[in-house]
């Protein structure tokens, strides 16, 4: 079996040429390329691919004895990673993770599957797949409540649930080696949190984010972002989400307490400057605000 080689193959989408990158050393500065509703893959070197379509991303591993998949998608949209996958190795899928339940991240796995994978996913999910089926998605085959590690050809990837934060069977999936995290929908770096937080438990979401950054990473890849975005980030970005998590909960529950009960005017008074230039932050942030509202005056 021959060994990964460290060094990083790059392929930069915007025709511009940087310095050679030492092992170990993503670009985190490349964005991602393609058309805005297009799709688009990053090689980051060592076999570790990042495939973007629309403002949706999954990642997808090489090895000598097949592919490692996550999030097909759609069936529309996992048709492209199948053919991406491909161009690059004859080697079947092996496994496709399942990052949670949400059908806008996983639904497509017959049309990525090619029949040989074996998809896994979080206990919970399997259970909720049973209320909420959908024939694009098949049942896990391996599941786990706490980690679970998948081994193939010397790569390994390591599987984590932190407990409830955006539903109730979200994983983080780790690459140990490379000590990269790949993370969805609780981490979007630069843009402010998803309309008005569906299935969101705003201080489990807080919580969470501290106990990933207390762990052994360097870079994030994160399961949505627009074509002008990274690929991969700095590990930084982990931390950046929940500061402003805090200062949104903490200036909510200030105006509370001085008296401003109504959401439609903390939704006019509230204002986080520090984060004006993250994306949505106009139409998004009222819509934040009424959530964190709701947490504190409903218990929700």
């Amino acid at each position: 079996m021959k060994h990964i080689i460290p060094t990083l193959a790059l392929i930069l989408s915007l025709g511009f040429t940087m310095p050679a990158l030492a092992a170990n050393d993503y670009p985190t500065n490349e964005p991602m390329g393609g058309e805005k509703f297009g799709h688009s893959v990053t090689h980051l070197g060592d076999n570790i691919y990042v495939f973007r379509w629309w403002v949706y991303r999954n990642i997808f591993i090489v090895t000598d004895e097949g592919v490692i998949a996550t999030d097909p998608m759609n069936p529309k949209a996992a048709k492209l990673p199948k053919q991406e996958i491909a161009k690059v190795t004859d080697k079947p899928i092996r496994y496709i993770i399942y990052s949670h339940n949400h059908h806008d991240h996983i639904s497509g796995g017959t049309v990525l599957d090619g029949k040989s994978a074996e998809f896994i996913g979080h206990e919970n999910l399997a259970k909720e797949l049973l209320d909420h089926p959908n024939p694009t998605v098949p049942a896990p085959d391996i599941t786990f409540a706490k980690t679970y590690v998948i081994e193939l050809a010397g790569r390994r990837v390591e599987l984590e649930y932190y407990g409830p934060s955006h539903g109730k069977s979200l994983i983080v999936m780790r690459l140990p080696k490379e000590k990269i995290i790949f993370t969805v929908d609780i981490v979007t770096p630069r843009r402010v949190a998803f309309r008005n937080m569906p299935d969101f438990w705003p201080d489990e979401w807080v919580r969470t984010l501290k106990e990933i950054e207390a762990t052994d990473f360097d870079y994030v890849i994160s399961g949505h972002g627009p074509a002008t975005e990274p690929a991969i980030e700095p590990a930084s970005v982990v931390t950046q989400q929940r500061e402003y998590l805090e200062d949104l909960m903490a200036a909510v529950k200030t105006a509370m307490a001085a008296g401003t009960r109504n959401p439609n005017k903390l939704r006019q008074v509230i204002k986080l400057p520090k984060y004006k230039n993250w994306r949505a932050y106009d139409a998004w942030l009222p819509m934040n605000i009424e959530r964190i509202w709701a947490f504190y005056h409903m218990k929700w």
